[in-house]
């Protein structure tokens, strides 16, 4: 998710806590395990529930950075691709603590969902087709694709803000449908952005234009037996170039392992999101649950693995200068068309799963009132839990 800030408030003018502990940077390393850890085990709500929570520890309450170095850090992560609260809580760490800090705050903040999710997948793979498991998830189902609809509308506001957008949205909506590989999509919307604003010009911008019908040419892989390498690898590229929002993560996961390899399928990839909704931490999570799945303990380890090392590379590498690159106009076109094509996967990829989800009068009634709960800005977790209780109830009385 492309995460927002707001003003300054008045506890900006409060002295900074610039004294370190008695014992050095290595307090320091057991302050950010014991503050990420914390989060990491009450952070429900989604990315910008964790920007808020982090905000309040480490502006307000711990005083170890100000409140406009914690907006220039969101704004970095913000820049950069993969799991945003995930990043910003590294960005803290090394900010803190070097990049020993950088590490300690990513993994405290991943782990503790990482492994409520594996136990949950073990208790899924045990226990998935029980009756009271499919009731379950019979009404958790609908309300993720709620959520994922609601958030489309929500982040379409700004990223779809003007014609070019709605054009390259659209334009990425109906290919992504067609069976386009979602990262050519993805790079095809950045590059359409980038010609059409003039930020690239002469043989660079005829280049870049010769290479937009590939966008258009869908990449399909035949069904092949699960290995680790393959999985790591997979989970390795989503995790290096997965932007726009958690909620893309959606369509690469189809496109990799419901479409290209065939390891899991559409009711699967839904249970692993509604999974992911219910516990705290990173969404990105949700590739323990299919790693999980598809390789046991091991593979929940090796896609855990896969998909949050590229964030630990990128802030380690990039820092501070990912800052300046929303001032230069080739960059900024790059990132408003890529967030305008992710906009168009989401919406794609989330009518094709409401097929799997929303199955019949019940199911539909749970998905639109889900959305309008969330309009009033009920917090998601508890309308999961209410499409659980329906499912449930269901159960008992069919």
């Amino acid at each position: 998710m492309r995460l927002q800030y707001c003003r300054r408030l008045p506890h900006e003018d409060r002295p900074l806590d610039r004294s370190p502990p008695a014992d050095g940077v290595r307090g320091r390393l057991v302050e950010l395990a014991a503050l990420f850890g914390l989060l990491g085990v009450i952070g429900f709500g989604g990315p910008a529930a964790h920007v808020a929570l982090m905000r309040r520890e480490v502006v307000e309450r711990r005083r170890w950075i100000s409140e406009q170095r914690f907006v220039d850090l969101l704004g970095i992560t913000n820049l950069l691709p993969g799991p945003n609260s995930t990043e910003l809580a590294m960005h803290i760490g090394l900010d803190r603590a070097g990049r020993r800090g950088l590490l300690v705050a990513g993994l405290a903040f991943i782990m503790p969902a990482a492994l409520i999710v594996g136990v949950l997948a073990a208790a899924y793979v045990a226990a998935g087709s029980s009756p009271l498991a499919t009731s379950l998830l019979y009404g958790v189902k609908p309300v993720i694709i709620a959520i994922v609809a609601v958030a489309i509308v929500q982040l379409g506001r700004s990223a779809l803000a003007g014609p070019l957008r709605i054009v390259i949205g659209l334009g990425v909506a109906m290919l992504a449908v067609l069976g386009v590989n979602e990262l050519l999509l993805l790079a095809g919307g950045a590059i359409f952005m980038a010609v059409a604003r003039g930020a690239v010009r002469g043989p660079v911008a005829w280049l870049a234009r010769s290479m937009l019908p590939v966008s258009a040419a869908a990449v399909s892989v035949a069904a092949t037996a699960v290995s680790l390498p393959l999985l790591f690898g997979t989970f390795l590229k989503i995790g290096a170039t997965l932007y726009g929002s958690g909620y893309v993560l959606l369509a690469f996961l189809r496109a990799d392992f419901v479409d290209r390899l065939g390891w899991i399928t559409d009711r699967q990839l839904l249970d692993a999101v509604a999974i992911g909704q219910v516990t705290p931490g990173p969404l990105f999570t949700t590739a323990t649950f299919i790693g999980y799945l598809v390789a046991g303990p091991v593979g929940a380890v090796v896609a855990t693995v896969g998909i949050f090392m590229p964030a630990f590379a990128l802030v380690a590498l990039v820092g501070g200068l990912a800052a300046r690159l929303r001032s230069r106009p080739l960059t900024a076109a790059l990132l408003d068309g890529v967030n305008a094509a992710a906009i168009g996967l989401m919406a794609a990829v989330s009518l094709e799963l409401a097929g799997a989800a929303i199955v019949d009068p019940l199911t539909a009634g749970l998905a639109l009132g889900a959305a309008l709960l969330l309009l009033l800005r009920v917090p998601s977790l508890w309308i999961v839990v209410g499409g659980a209780a329906a499912g449930l109830a269901r159960g008992f009385l069919v």
